[in-house]
């Protein structure tokens, strides 16, 4: 049954993702960005297979891809990153597919409503954009889709929330850090970063 929630839930985001018609954006400085996250996401995915055996956890880097790619383009990229990792790993179809739905869509879907909800209610500041869309929205984004993911498919470890818990922050830490490097020094691989919008100058009142 989770197998085909799964499948549909996938092909429901991608279908809208396509819609948007996300390929536009890689007419720009995102390209790169982009290329990146093919190559480098799918090695954060693949840890587990490095870890000893039991409880496997990894880190998702999908709000990541999503404040650097804006959910468009996010989508479609994880779907690569979902089937390099399913072919490097010789795994089963349907394990790509539940991946690809828990580590990369879910959580992508997450943090953007998440990061609307901040754009709406708190003002246009950098701290906000590094701390609250890049730290807190991926921590809660993350550890939301992982706790539902151990639900729907129970861990037998005793302490798997606890698990998914600090690796919801290690997720948080590694969005945060990367963000606030590019507001600093790439702004333009961030799609979801405005020099209108955040770097405003104070009222002169």
């Amino acid at each position: 049954m989770w197998l085909l929630i799964e499948s549909i839930a996938c092909a429901m985001a991608l279908l809208v993702a396509l819609w948007l018609r996300p390929w536009r954006l890689l007419n720009g400085p995102l390209l790169t960005p982009a290329l990146g996250a093919l190559v480098l996401v799918p090695l954060l995915w693949l840890t587990p297979t490095l870890m000893p055996a039991g409880l496997q956890v990894q880190l998702t880097a999908a709000n990541l891809l999503v404040l650097m790619l804006g959910w468009p383009l996010a989508v479609p990229a994880l779907v690569g990153v979902a089937l390099i990792v399913g072919l490097v790993g010789g795994d089963a179809p349907a394990l790509v597919i539940e991946r690809l739905w828990w580590l990369g869509v879910l959580p992508a879907t997450l943090a953007l409503g998440l990061g609307a909800v901040l754009r709406r209610w708190l003002p246009a500041n950098p701290f906000v954009y590094t701390l609250g869309r890049g730290f807190f929205t991926t921590v809660l984004a993350v550890f939301v889709a992982a706790s539902l993911r151990l639900l729907a498919h129970p861990s037998p470890s005793d302490q798997a929330f606890v698990a998914v818990w600090l690796m919801a922050w290690g997720d948080g830490f590694l969005t945060g850090l990367v963000v606030a490097v590019f507001v600093a020094f790439a702004p333009q691989w961030l799609a979801t970063w405005s020099d209108a919008r955040y770097l405003q100058p104070p009222d002169a009142s």
